[in-house]
């Protein structure tokens, strides 16, 4: 077997976990399962993934990483945080739900193991605080580029939007379509703005 970095070989097998996780579910994805679906002998993913908490933690991490890069890609933060909530919102729904329903159910999957699963619940509450982490960073980074301030905490805009988009999301889920998802989506978006309040810095000075 040829020899591969310990990066490569994580990055492998992430992909592996996620072929199987959506053929298969949750429940049904062991370890050994992941390891034929990489081609590799099971004690050569132990050496990297010692327990499939582990594995799905990775998952996760790199799902997380999909949906910050989504949201990076929609908005130039130098504009503002009601510019980046409209165009992050759009650019994350098109980048990462339409069309890519298994994704999702992927998703929602690991969240029900983790938390049915005596010794993984802490596994969903992580996913959520990170999800809510990527989104309050961003929403803090583009009102501070912008000098502006929003009329609540960052977490809880971003645990809010959060929420809003994991109910439309299962609605799309379960019974796809676009035209009406858009519609909510965008009465989603106007309620995100409006609760964020956004105002000039007062204490920004001009010259």
């Amino acid at each position: 077997m040829p020899y591969l970095e310990a990066s490569v070989r994580h990055r492998q097998f992430v992909a592996a976990a996620r072929t199987a996780l959506a053929r298969d579910g949750v429940g049904r994805t062991s370890l050994r399962a992941v390891a034929a679906e990489a081609g590799v002998p099971l004690g050569t993913l132990q050496y990297v993934f010692p327990s499939k908490e582990l594995l799905l933690r990775a998952v996760i991490e790199e799902v997380i990483e999909e949906t910050a890069e989504a949201l990076r890609a929609a908005a130039d933060l130098d504009g503002g945080l009601e510019q980046a909530l409209r165009r992050g919102v759009a650019g994350f729904w098109a980048r990462l739900v339409e069309g890519r329903s298994g994704l999702q159910v992927m998703q929602y999957e690991l969240t029900h193991h983790s938390v049915r699963t005596a010794g993984m619940e802490s596994l969903a509450r992580w996913q959520y605080e990170r999800y809510t982490a990527v989104v309050a960073d961003w929403c803090q980074q583009a009102a501070q580029r912008a000098e502006e301030t929003c009329a609540v905490p960052f977490a809880q805009l971003a645990r809010l939007m959060v929420a809003s988009l994991d109910g439309l999301i299962m609605q799309y889920v379960c019974d796809p379509h676009p035209a009406r998802s858009r519609q909510d989506l965008e009465a989603i978006t106007e309620m995100l703005v409006s609760l964020a309040g956004v105002r000039r810095d007062p204490g920004t000075v001009t010259g």
